[in-house]
């Protein structure tokens, strides 16, 4: 009888082992690892699994009410107005969330993805079964492994995020010289929940775009967009653009308001017949300023705008063809005529043609195809490029783009 006693727990012990779930504690940040709770848990994993699952459990859902405080309660705040949790005013009221309403609330902060609050709350629902139905549900290894899975990798080892709060960017914005962030800047607000990260979004381009803002001021704002944006959250991006369309109403874009969202990453989002629009508007401007070399004073601020757009990258093809004859024909001048000719072979513009040429290379689309077919279709190329010394020069803007 005593063998038959012994036997389960013997063999729970080695299945245990054997599924990787109790070195999984070894990941648990050092300050949980040293508490009382969790050594607990190790003793108890060979033993009564099932006990120890409720208990591991437990302690994630603490450490998440922790990170929710730390994360700020402004944020919890608004994440539970937002989406019908319970009022968050102080730190009281996270102690008293349940289980559920921690895990939902954390996922709307951004403190969880999609698929970690999915799988914290599949542990809950084995939890529940191990807590209320100890007669008939015995934690298996399956269960084992998922519950410490779950919830040391999604929020045991994880570090507490402290937050970039936007009080932190007034102050680096707001500085009488030009602001850089530095790499611990650049991390906090990577790891900002979406929320936060939409509240510096706004607050940028606001001041970037406000007129009654110091020039250096709209200038670090600007700049602090541009460092940002590859660590923003692509659904804030996506809500800026919609609000961006919103400050639009229906007018096309400045150059200024183009700058600045092109820096913030939503310019490709806004709508397409605002893109062309003011694409053609532009285009109206390179027009009047032309290409020629005798208009080189224009070049530099014109062209260096249109990089500060993105060039041609966001360029629609309702316009694209214009720009590309414009900036080929810009680039590669016409022949030299009167006391030059003997030693310039070719009049070009000195500011606008490395500009053009820059374009061109920077351009991530294929633009071999269209720029072959100017040297047929556009009468000015075909005839410019009669001369030899011309001809030479369109080479060079067909061998920078050939991918």
């Amino acid at each position: 009888m005593s063998d038959a006693v012994q036997i389960v727990p013997v063999a729970n012990r080695a299945l245990i082992e054997a599924s990787g779930a109790s070195s999984l504690l070894d990941r648990i940040r050092p300050e949980w690892q040293a508490k009382e709770f969790i050594l607990r848990v190790a003793r108890l994993l060979p033993v009564d699994p099932s006990s120890a699952c409720q208990r591991l459990f437990n302690a994630a859902i603490h450490d998440l009410k922790q990170k929710i405080v730390v994360a700020g309660l402004d944020i919890a705040s608004e994440a539970a107005r937002l989406h019908k949790l319970p009022a968050v005013a102080r730190p009281e009221d996270i102690d008293v969330y349940n289980v559920t309403h921690t895990i939902s609330l954390a996922y709307r902060m951004g403190l969880l993805s999609h698929p970690e609050w999915r799988q914290l709350l599949r542990v809950y629902d084995i939890r529940r079964d191990l807590e209320h139905e100890d007669d008939q549900y015995e934690a298996s290894v399956q269960d084992c492994f998922y519950i410490f899975s779950t919830c040391i990798e999604v929020v045991l080892s994880r570090d507490a995020v402290h937050l970039l709060k936007l009080t932190d960017v007034k102050e680096i914005v707001e500085q009488p010289q030009p602001a850089t962030l530095n790499a611990a800047v650049l991390e906090d607000y990577r790891l900002a929940p979406s929320p936060r990260q939409l509240e510096i979004y706004r607050f940028l381009i606001a001041t970037a775009l406000n007129e009654k803002h110091p020039d250096i001021v709209r200038q670090n704002s600007y700049n602090t967009l541009g460092a940002i944006s590859s660590h923003t959250i692509r659904q804030v991006i996506i809500d800026s653009s919609n609000e961006f369309m919103g400050r639009l109403d229906r007018r096309v874009p400045t150059l200024i308001e183009a700058r600045v969202a092109y820096a913030a990453g939503i310019l490709p989002y806004l709508k397409k017949v605002v893109l062309t629009d003011f694409f053609r508007v532009f285009y109206e401007v390179m027009n009047a300023s032309g290409f020629s070399f005798k208009n080189h004073e224009k070049h530099g601020e014109l062209l260096r705008n249109l990089l500060e757009v993105g060039g041609l990258n966001l360029c629609p093809d309702e316009v694209l063809p214009s720009y590309l004859e414009w900036l080929v024909l810009c680039y590669i001048g016409e022949p030299s005529y009167g006391q030059w000719s003997g030693f310039r072979h070719v009049f070009f513009s000195n500011t606008g043609a490395p500009l053009a040429l820059e374009l061109f290379a920077k351009c991530e689309r294929d633009l071999a195809p269209m720029v072959n077919r100017l040297a047929d279709a556009s009468k000015r190329v075909k005839q410019a490029c009669e001369n030899e010394h011309v001809a030479r020069r369109f080479q060079e803007i067909l061998d920078a783009i050939e991918k």
